[in-house]
């Protein structure tokens, strides 16, 4: 078993994930990158990683709706380099579900990317994570959470699960494992069928104090402190969110 922390980083081929990737590989960490339709990117990173570090990034892939998929996935995080430290539970679908015209499969997507994956992923885990000595689970949550985001109600829905189950988890498996969360608020606007207007990021950024995105690098640095910057902070969720969640 190597001494090298190892980090497992779900849905982290690009964006948020691969910068929390970044940051901790940096500091001397191993990464196992998640991906599922991504594995150009993941390939990618892993490659550029492994040249500044040899055999310091490697990447597996799992599609969090099936069941089977993160049982294998915990397995092989487990596998790979013999321990696991820590555990961010980054990947996400988001899309809108106007009230109305929501579907059966909608929920399931959104809560299975949000909730169901990371609980039973974190649950498989546990046994590695204890035997750290300093395991921790960090969850990337969302402000909208709390503040809920128009057409986005299961999205939102999802989300809230996932901050209860941070502090839930939090209770259940301390000592032996710190578990918090973060809570994104405008950080880098989102692609593909979640993707917004120019009218609606103007809207968003009015409610934002700091004025502008705050870019993903932001969030590694909040998951980078949780993991490694204390040893005694748990059950707890940060909102790195430019000041908006003081607007409401």
């Amino acid at each position: 078993m190597t001494d090298t922390p190892v980090a497992l980083i779900t849905g982290a081929a690009k964006r948020v994930g691969a910068a929390i990737a970044e940051q901790l590989h940096g500091l001397g960490w191993r990464v196992l990158v998640h991906c599922h339709r991504s594995e150009s990117d993941a390939q990618a990173l892993c490659q550029r990683l492994n040249a500044a570090r040899a055999d310091s990034a490697h990447y597996l892939i799992a599609d969090l709706a099936d069941a089977t998929a993160v049982e294998t996935l915990a397995e092989q995080a487990q596998t790979h380099w013999g321990r696991l430290d820590a555990l961010v539970n980054n990947a996400s679908n988001f899309y809108p579900t106007a009230f109305g015209d929501a579907r059966q499969s909608d929920w399931d997507s959104l809560f299975a990317s949000n909730v169901r994956a990371p609980f039973f992923l974190s649950q498989a885990l546990v046994p590695t994570l204890a035997r750290s000595g300093a395991g921790a689970i960090v969850n990337i949550i969302d402000i909208h959470a709390e503040y809920p985001l128009q057409d986005h109600s299961i999205y939102c829905m999802a989300k809230a699960a996932n901050a209860a189950m941070t502090r839930a988890l939090a209770k259940e498996l301390a000592p032996a494992i710190r578990v918090n969360g973060v809570s994104p608020g405008a950080i880098a606007w989102p692609e593909g069928s979640g993707e917004m207007s120019e009218a609606m990021q103007a809207e968003i950024l009015r409610s934002v104090p700091m004025g502008r995105v705050g870019g993903v690098a932001a969030i590694a640095e909040a998951v980078v402190f949780l993991l490694t910057g204390t040893g005694y902070i748990t059950g707890q969720i940060i909102a790195v969110d430019g000041g908006r969640s003081v607007w409401g």
